[in-house]
């Protein structure tokens, strides 16, 4: 269904190193740049998660309620994930573990340096 997301940011350099780093732990790199932007995927055919300086030339901002959410296959992923965020600079918004009513789902929360608020998750699908 999503085919990409845009997060904003106000030092693209700055935001692109993060990402790299970030993305490169679960196998995404590059793929699409300018001037203005870069967007990461697994795979061409895949979601991917872009950076972009602001099209109107405004400072970028944190929308309220947004957040990306990242798909891990394990728990284990998830908390490799959220360590290698905070190791780049990311703030802690919700440690790795069980979330909610949902059995099966696991997550941990953090902001980029830009303060977009992201997360990676591993849902276990309960069984029929």
């Amino acid at each position: 269904m999503i085919g990409y997301v845009t997060l904003g940011t106000n030092n693209l350099k700055k935001a692109v190193d993060f990402y790299d780093n970030l993305l490169a732990t679960i196998g995404a790199g590059r793929f699409m740049e300018t001037e203005q932007f870069v967007a990461w995927a697994t795979a061409p055919d895949q979601p991917g998660i872009s950076v972009t300086l602001p099209f109107n030339g405004q400072p970028a901002t944190v929308g309220n309620g947004n957040m990306v959410a990242i798909a891990m296959d394990s728990p284990e992923k998830v908390d490799a994930f959220y360590k290698k965020a905070l190791e780049l600079g990311a703030t802690c918004e919700g440690e790795p573990g069980p979330r909610g009513e949902f059995a099966g789902f696991y997550a941990g929360y953090f902001r980029d340096l830009d303060g977009n608020k992201l997360n990676a998750f591993y849902f276990a699908m309960p069984s029929e």
